[in-house]
């Protein structure tokens, strides 16, 4: 199943067709990684700084490493506040990263406001596609890791201690999500409810408003009756 492409606001999207780009973008990822869009963008806010025929428009990592690093040297010195995992996102086509720069470049550039992402979280995993999946249908440990690390990523990054610390959070995560079906879905897993558990289950189930000195004692469970005739 593919990954669905995330949609941009509509004052973005009205901004972005307002500007009469070469390219009409149909995928966000793909059509921004190489920063080309991002020039031509760029340009008609900064004619006099940004050709776009000075960058190349084409899909090699070689080609978006030296167009971004144009860009990166152009948006520091105008001081435009965009975070650096928004252009490292969108390099690497993770999922969310082109619409969220295209969000801080809106926002920046023309009057429209914008929610802006800078103080959230920076998340570019499918995390949230593989909450929307089916549980049998979402991906393994190992499927994880290849999705959210990207070949691109290792090339332009190759220390081993990186990508293995990348490596560990995403199979963190994909831990955290396992807990989070075998919480609910304890029948799925065949997970039996604790003693403990099943007590505060029966004692609900019977007088949910009560306290237990006021249930008979042949509604309690044998263990239960056994602690009370003790103390």
């Amino acid at each position: 199943m593919a990954l669905r492409q995330p949609e941009l606001p509509r004052p973005v999207l009205r901004w972005l067709l307002s500007l009469g780009l070469s390219v009409s973008p149909r995928n966000y990822r793909r059509d921004f990684a190489n920063g080309y869009l991002v020039a031509e963008i760029l340009s008609r806010r900064f004619p006099a700084h940004v050709q776009p025929e000075a960058y190349r428009n084409g899909c090699s990592l070689a080609t978006k490493l030296s167009n971004w690093s144009r860009l990166r040297r152009f948006l520091a010195k105008q001081e435009f506040d965009i975070a650096q995992e928004l252009i490292e996102g969108t390099i690497h086509c993770k999922p969310g990263a082109a619409e969220s720069l295209l969000r801080e470049l809106c926002s920046a550039l023309s009057s429209s406001r914008i929610e802006s992402l800078q103080e959230k979280q920076v998340d570019f995993t499918d995390c949230y596609y593989q909450t929307q999946l089916p549980v049998a249908a979402r991906a393994t440990a190992s499927t994880a890791i290849k999705s959210n690390i990207r070949l691109t990523e290792m090339l332009v990054e190759p220390s081993i201690c990186i990508n293995r610390q990348k490596a560990i959070a995403i199979i963190n995560m994909h831990i955290g999500m396992r807990m989070q079906e075998r919480a609910e879905n304890p029948r799925r897993f065949n997970i039996k409810p604790s003693f403990g558990q099943r007590v505060v289950h029966h004692l609900d189930c019977i007088t949910p408003s009560m306290n237990t000195a006021s249930i008979p004692k042949k509604h309690l469970l044998p263990h239960v009756s056994s602690f009370f005739w003790i103390m």
